[in-house]
């Protein structure tokens, strides 16, 4: 899972698997408490879980360390000022990195905390993160060519185009690199 992160203003929190577990069931008030921030009012909802979780529960609960590996939990620091920490968004790999050593982040804020650069800032201190861990030697993004706000965070992370890939549903989408 690895250690909490910190930034200027965030706090990057380890996803635990009873995080996961009471995001993916609905249990707001428990996650709430893992977590010791207030959830955003859209959270837990389905668009955000197909999104940030892309296996199911029981392979989360049976490999959580493989699955889980250097998710994070979004929360604005508190300043004294605030009132109390909230969750603005994750930040996610698609699993511990294979014998390829590539590891694949997304990210994600909610709405009303979109366009403050929680994104960026915390993509950045995950991917660094990422970048450090023994036998990962690269980290890319996928996005579609149309969604520029996170193409602006892949960007000014500093990750450079190498290709696409095609997706399901989604179309081409384009994929991004940043190497060790």
């Amino acid at each position: 899972m690895g250690p909490l992160l910190t930034t200027p203003r965030l706090e990057l929190a380890p996803m635990s698997l009873a995080m996961v577990e009471a995001v993916m069931l609905g249990k707001r008030e428990t996650a709430e408490a893992i977590a010791e921030a207030k959830l955003p009012d859209a959270w837990p909802g389905a668009a955000l879980i197909e999104r940030a979780f892309s296996a199911s529960l029981d392979r989360i609960r049976a490999a959580p360390e493989e699955r889980l590996w250097g998710d994070r939990l979004i929360v604005i620091r508190s300043d004294g000022n605030r009132g109390p920490r909230c969750i603005v968004g994750s930040v996610v790999f698609h699993g511990r990195p294979g014998p390829d050593g590539v590891a694949e982040v997304a990210y994600g804020v909610e709405e009303a905390s979109q366009g403050l650069g929680y994104a960026t800032e915390a993509t950045r201190a995950c991917v660094d993160w990422a970048l450090t861990q023994p036998g990962v030697v690269a980290v890319t993004a996928t996005t579609a060519a149309w969604h520029r706000a996170s193409l602006r965070v892949i960007q000014k992370i500093g990750m450079s185009p190498i290709g696409t890939r095609d997706h399901d549903l989604l179309g081409e989408l384009l994929v991004f690199e940043l190497r060790r």
